[in-house]
């Protein structure tokens, strides 16, 4: 949540989730108009209202990276190469259904190199 003060009302502070942003735009005060068609006018200029938005988005980001990295410090050592191979050799199966011709050194080959 983002915390900003309606137009005419900067002691009472309110919290508002940015997913409902749809646009901030100002005319000539900040109006945001979320994805429920409300308009909610604001005392704050529409570059601190975007400034407020990436600072939640990057704490979001930065909290799941680092819940991701604790999660794969405690998984044993090299399930992260298995994983990893896995996905590889499932990606050459589904080249090789689709007709994407296969090498020996396992890298599909695009069908127009490999006509010349």
């Amino acid at each position: 949540m983002i915390s900003l003060h309606r137009l005419g009302h900067q002691l009472e502070e309110f919290h508002l989730n940015p997913d409902l942003i749809v646009t901030v735009e100002a005319n000539p005060d900040t109006v945001i108009t979320l994805t429920t068609g409300t308009k909610i006018v604001v005392a704050e200029p529409p570059e601190q209202v975007i400034d407020e938005i990436k600072t939640y988005r990057v704490a979001i980001l930065a909290g799941a990276l680092n819940r991701r990295r604790a999660l794969a410090d405690s998984e044993p050592h090299g399930l992260h190469a298995r994983r990893a191979a896995q996905g590889m050799l499932l990606s050459i199966d589904r080249g090789a259904e689709h007709g994407a011709q296969v090498p020996d050194d396992g890298e599909p080959e695009d069908s127009e190199d490999s006509a010349v």
